[in-house]
């Protein structure tokens, strides 16, 4: 009898099992149709292309990738000629390889607005030094995503290898454009420095679209009071999606079913004034400012002069190092209007600082005689600090400091003379 009694409530339990998973409602994350919940409730993190979607963020990243990408970088090299420091731009394979021809797939302008992309979303920008000897024959591009680094234990004596397929390759084989790195291997993207805020607006975009999928119908919950069979609740799920979808105007709700609205969250309801606040906060994580100005100096130059750095490291030879430098060339960047521009010129004409030739070679003309002079007003005084010499232009006059002290004082002799017949003159 208590064998039965057993096995009657094993039986009846496992009755009462089945009937609870029956109606148990399960969620699966892969069968979820709103993808805002379907990214919560996923927990993904922020990356770049999720980033990218973001309006306000791929606007600023494109802003600044291409007016980087603009920039001409050339070869300089420091000489002292008869005691003068002088600087000349030099003609070099090394700056067509650069701006022009990567001898990879992409070009100059695509080669260095990859890097600026990685530099600012991902871990830095990485691109291979190709050489023949001592001879530099090409850069070649490789995605960030593409670069593992292999670091050392040491925090004083720091190293590393740079590992592309398995490939292990030296640090001075790279150009290494890197964003806040502390090891100078790797740096940290704004994906990670703010992936927080991103996740948020990205999640707001998600939101959007939902609502457009969803025609802005309101979100609720149904009740039942009685308990549907599989085949209703798959009638209902049907009817539901369509409706939602634009496929349909109604859902008829069966006997003993309600549509319990959802309430609108504060967050909801000032959406529009978020996603505005949002884009303001972008122009300050980007240094974008209200002016040109502004823009160049705080988003563009910090990115030109660490990728100069960059090339003055590793695209030099060691005997190089001490006389050539890669510097930015901003002419094209921060030209303005005709009428400001000439009138630029015109003040570095008038104050001597350009000729009207040089001039003339920024605008693209061609140099004409006689246009080579400075300029110099009859009315300055010029000081040669290292001969003590003063040359006055209005009298074409030369003479020195100690010199002039001297005739001062010859003067200043010859006016008490002076005084002093006249007081004579007056006591007679």
């Amino acid at each position: 009898m208590s064998k039965f009694l057993k096995g009657g409530n094993s039986v009846r339990i496992r009755n009462i099992i089945k009937k609870l998973i029956k109606n148990e409602s399960t969620i699966d994350e892969n069968s979820v149709d709103d993808v805002l919940l379907n990214a919560i409730m996923n927990g993904e993190d922020i990356n770049r292309e999720k980033a990218l979607t973001i309006p306000a963020v791929s606007s600023a990243v494109g802003l600044i990738c291409d007016s980087f990408a603009m920039i001409p970088i050339k070869l300089y090299k420091k000489t002292t000629e008869d005691g003068k420091k002088q600087t000349s731009e030099l003609e070099d394979e090394r700056t067509n390889i650069i701006n022009n021809d990567t001898k990879d797939t992409l070009d100059g302008f695509q080669f260095k607005k990859a890097l600026c992309e990685d530099y600012l979303l991902g871990k830095g920008g990485y691109a291979y030094i190709k050489r023949s000897g001592n001879k530099f024959t090409g850069v070649n591009y490789v995605q960030d995503n593409k670069i593992v680094i292999e670091k050392n234990t040491d925090a004083i004596f720091k190293n590393y290898a740079i590992l592309v397929d398995g490939k292990n390759y030296r640090p001075y084989e790279f150009i290494k454009l890197l964003r806040n790195t502390k090891d100078g291997a790797s740096g940290i993207g704004y994906t990670k420095e703010i992936s927080k805020c991103l996740e948020t607006a990205y999640k707001r975009i998600l939101y959007d679209l939902d609502l457009m999928r969803t025609g802005g119908n309101k979100k609720g919950f149904l009740r039942s009071q009685k308990h549907l069979d599989k085949k209703g609740m798959e009638e209902l799920r049907i009817a539901w999606n369509n409706y939602f979808n634009g496929n349909s105007s109604c859902v008829i709700l069966n006997d003993g079913m309600e549509f319990q609205e959802a309430s609108n969250t504060s967050v909801e309801n000032q959406l529009n004034e978020k996603n505005k606040t949002f884009s303001d906060e972008v122009k300050e994580i980007f240094h974008i400012g209200k002016t040109n100005e502004e823009f160049i100096k705080n988003a563009v130059m910090p990115i030109a002069n660490a990728f100069c750095t960059a090339l003055n490291r590793d695209f030099l030879l060691e005997k190089e190092k001490k006389s050539f430098y890669f510097a930015p060339d901003y002419t094209e960047l921060i030209k303005c209007s005709i009428k400001d521009r000439y009138e630029a010129y015109k003040i570095a004409i008038e104050t001597g600082f350009k000729t009207r030739n040089e001039v003339r070679y920024l605008e693209g003309d061609d140099a004409l005689d006689g246009l080579d002079l400075v300029n110099i007003s009859l009315g300055s005084v010029l000081l040669n600090p290292k001969t003590k010499q003063i040359y006055t232009p209005n009298t074409n006059k030369m003479v020195k400091m100690a010199e002039t002290n001297e005739e001062n004082e010859q003067d200043n002799n010859s006016n008490i003379d002076e005084d002093v017949k006249g007081g004579e003159q007056n006591e007679e």
